[in-house]
């Protein structure tokens, strides 16, 4: 059974920097999600905020007041922020102990390590309760240089870039991932952010938080590991940041580690200026193409469209304009679905679709 779990997301469910919240209510394999603590939402249901759709998950105003509502007291405290700073603020911290106080073990996805903090490590053990920081890596002798393994193998590896942090990468893949299954594929997740692992994804790695020398054998290992173990007919590899982004280099890693035979590139059509770095605009969908396409041997084959401040009319002739320009498949896969992406990876691959039919 999925332990039941309740996702701190104060003042961003449903925003940017609440991505981590926002996957999980979208999708959750590991815990099951029985709340959002978010007071500018209290009262709301999550499924239909975020989706316009009921999912049954409230949204309450406090840690207070869920363990008033709730009928019983949650497994986990996930804490659910993205923020640029990647640190808690000091009333933060006391809902973190607050939440331990009830017994409640803490899942926390920050670059700042929880377990190296004498305050909470105290606190986790008077009241028996386990802290998982989930982008801490492992020991340097435990981490991965990159081998070349990667370079031996056939399986088709799909890797879903973008053009900026929080565009719904992760959330293409994995709607990606469920519609290549539904077509009778063997399919691979890899995650790179601590998102995608908190949602349970069976192979992945937080590349951001790895030592550089470290970053593209990780990817590399995690693919391998997905091959050996799964013998997929096809990998998915969860995209980060973006390759043109001036404060991240993970998509470098991740193209350089997981070396795709093909990339799918999201984009948010209305987006002004970089999520975290507003006096910097935005890059264009054409120059990301033209940087994957000449930094790396992959070659994009569908563009995905993130429809944050667009209307259905907004995007249906985004997605022509598109299409038009770049000669390209375009979707919004949360409004229309994967149809066209399947198509264009059975185009780049043709052997897939001779899976499909034998399975």
């Amino acid at each position: 059974m999925k332990k039941t779990a309740i996702i701190y997301c104060e003042g961003h469910f449903g925003a940017m920097d609440g991505k981590t919240a926002n996957g999980l209510i979208r999708s959750s394999r590991k815990y099951q999600i029985v709340g959002v603590i978010d007071s500018t939402k209290s009262g709301m249901d999550a499924g239909e905020y975020l989706e316009g759709e009921k999912n049954g998950i409230p949204i309450f105003a406090s840690l207070d007041h869920a363990v008033e509502k709730l009928s019983f007291l949650p497994n986990q405290f996930i804490y659910g922020i993205a923020p640029a700073d990647a640190f808690l603020k000091n009333d933060e911290r006391e809902i973190v102990m607050k939440a331990m106080e009830l017994e409640m073990d803490i899942i926390n996805p920050l670059h700042e390590f929880f377990t190296e903090d004498a305050e909470f490590l105290n606190q986790s053990i008077e009241y028996g309760v386990t802290i998982h920081d989930v982008r801490k890596p492992p020991q340097s002798k435990d981490l991965h240089l990159f081998s070349g393994r990667i370079l031996d193998i056939q399986t088709p590896i799909i890797a879903v870039l973008g053009t900026d942090s929080a565009v719904g990468k992760r959330t293409t893949s994995v709607i990606l991932e469920a519609a290549l299954l539904e077509k009778g594929l063997n399919v691979a997740f890899v995650a790179t952010g601590q998102t995608g692992i908190i949602q349970g994804a069976k192979y992945g790695v937080a590349i951001d938080a790895m030592p550089l020398q470290f970053m593209i054998g990780e990817i590399e290992n995690e693919i391998m590991k997905a091959y050996d173990n799964e013998n997929p007919d096809i990998i998915i590899v969860e995209g980060q940041g973006a390759l043109s982004h001036p404060a991240y280099i993970s998509s470098c890693g991740i193209l350089r580690g997981s070396r795709p035979g093909a990339v799918i590139i999201q984009h948010p059509p209305k987006r002004k200026n970089l999520g975290d770095f507003s006096f910097m605009e935005m890059p264009t969908i054409k120059s990301e193409i033209e940087l994957v396409e000449n930094f790396s041997s992959s070659k994009v084959i569908a563009i995905t469209i993130n429809h944050e401040n667009m209307s259905n009319e907004e995007i249906e002739d985004v997605v022509s304009e598109y299409e038009n320009q770049f000669q390209l498949p375009t979707t919004d896969v949360l409004k229309h679905g994967c149809d066209k992406l399947i198509s264009s990876i059975f185009k780049a691959f043709p052997e897939m679709k001779s899976k499909v039919l034998t399975n």
